[in-house]
């Protein structure tokens, strides 16, 4: 059975899409500007580990100047020739300077620095994959959020197709009791009381129009969807929804699915490289380097393969006394993460039990309403056809009637809740994709 959103109060064109909560899923994992987000950061993770790698490439420096000067004073201490024939300086004469140009290179490859790149690089990849786990997170919720919205839809069609049902049924029977009341067969104050409840079922309809109204737009927004489409959703069908296996079982795989409990754990391991790099810098560096210089003062000198290369060694004493701190602060930040998992483990426990605990209570509901609807409606039969022989009052018959409508939204949100508790239930446990492969 489909239900289908009410187009009487639209008086402009709308489109008609059927939508399973499959294709809901979809659609709404592509259209999400949160998830958007979420991938972003991991882009911006990745990033950061890309720049920590690149930490352990050499650094090359080219650097070269060309200068106009003025006539300087030159004061040489190494006598210079006359100036011969073809003009150039000689013993006595000032050398004339009028411009400088000089060029280097230099090279710099760090081979050990007390494996502070090292464990750079470590801590950057364990924050990127606490990145990619915070978006599996994100889409989970993504995913229940879009869930609820579903079955939120669902609910108010269900209620809006009821109530619509009950306010024919009313209609039927005001129309019904004014013929007996016109051949003096009720008296009238009974036709006012049915009348009156077909006014308040009327009202219920407008509220309920509206509720489906608010839920339908809330969909296509979501969904990234044309806020006017009318959606035909599927039914939840008689398929009886499974039974569950020990609270132990969901506990466990919590605590091993759950994206932000595994994101935590990622970030304590970034932590603990965190003070290893901070515990670098009581090591001193070491670094291979080499370098080419090449210049030239015109008349006065000309430099070229001017190679060099060697070892550096720098060792900062002050680290000494000032890296003490930095460590300390490093197991500091540890410890909070620590402390994260553990509330964190205790809260999934909570949140795990109480879902599954909910999920049961859930499939309790609805065999008591389910029963509670068989019935209310042997009632209403019984309660009718006691009244068509003049053998029970107006006042009760209305009042079975409230109490079928009632029964019968009861039971329908009953199994509505119950699917929506079972998601909830994989949600808690971080297994919600399983169900959208």
């Amino acid at each position: 059975m489909m239900l289908l959103l009410n187009t009487n109060t639209v008086s402009y064109a709308q489109n008609n899409k059927h939508l399973s909560l499959q294709e809901a899923v979809a659609q709404g994992l592509s259209n999400s500007k949160k998830l958007k987000a979420s991938l972003a950061a991991v882009d911006a993770a990745s990033a950061h580990t890309a720049q920590m790698k690149i930490q352990q490439l050499p650094d090359l420096k080219i650097s070269g100047s060309y200068m106009r000067v003025n006539q300087p004073t030159i004061d040489l201490q190494i006598p210079l020739g006359a100036p011969d024939s073809s003009g150039s300086a000689g013993a006595g004469a000032s050398p004339k300077v009028n411009q400088i140009m000089y060029g280097m290179a230099n090279a710099s490859w760090p081979v050990f620095a007390g494996f502070k790149i090292r464990n750079a690089i470590a801590a950057a990849q364990y924050l990127q994959k606490a990145a990619e786990l915070d978006a599996d997170q994100d889409k989970t919720a993504v995913v229940q959020n879009i869930i609820d919205a579903y079955y939120n839809l669902y609910k108010a069609n269900a209620a809006l197709r009821l109530v619509q049902e009950n306010l024919v049924q009313a209609k039927s029977r005001v129309a019904d009791l004014q013929n007996m009341e016109q051949n003096g067969l009720l008296a009238r104050n009974d036709l006012l009381k049915a009348e009156l409840q077909q006014s308040n079922v009327e009202l219920t309809l407008a509220e309920a129009e509206n509720n489906s109204r608010i839920c339908q737009f809330n969909m296509n927004l979501m969904l990234g969807l044309d806020e006017q489409t009318v959606l035909t959703l599927d039914s939840l069908g008689t398929v009886p929804l499974p039974k569950l296996s020990s609270i132990e079982d969901w506990m466990q795989q919590a605590l091993s699915h759950r994206g932000d409990y595994l994101a935590l754990e990622q970030r304590q391991l970034a932590a603990e490289k965190n003070i290893q790099g901070e515990k670098a810098a009581y090591y001193p560096a070491i670094a291979l380097t080499g370098g080419y210089m090449a210049g030239k003062i015109p008349d006065i000198l000309t430099l070229s393969n001017a190679l060099n290369g060697g070892v550096g060694l720098s060792y900062n004493l002050a680290a000494l006394y000032k890296t003490g701190s930095k460590v300390k602060a490093a197991k500091a930040q540890q410890q909070q993460l620590q402390w994260n998992a553990q509330q964190l483990n205790d809260a999934i426990r909570i949140q795990v039990y109480k879902a599954y605990q909910d999920y049961l209570e859930a499939l309790q509901k609805i065999q008591v309403y389910k029963k509670a609807s068989e019935q209310a409606d042997e009632n209403y039969r019984i309660t009718k056809n006691k009244f068509d022989n003049a053998l029970e009052t107006t006042t009760n018959l209305l009042d079975a009637d409230v109490a079928q409508l009632q029964a019968h939204l009861h039971y329908e949100f009953s199994r509505v809740d119950a699917v929506l508790a079972y998601h909830k239930l994989f949600e808690t446990a971080g297994k919600t994709s399983s169900l959208f492969k």
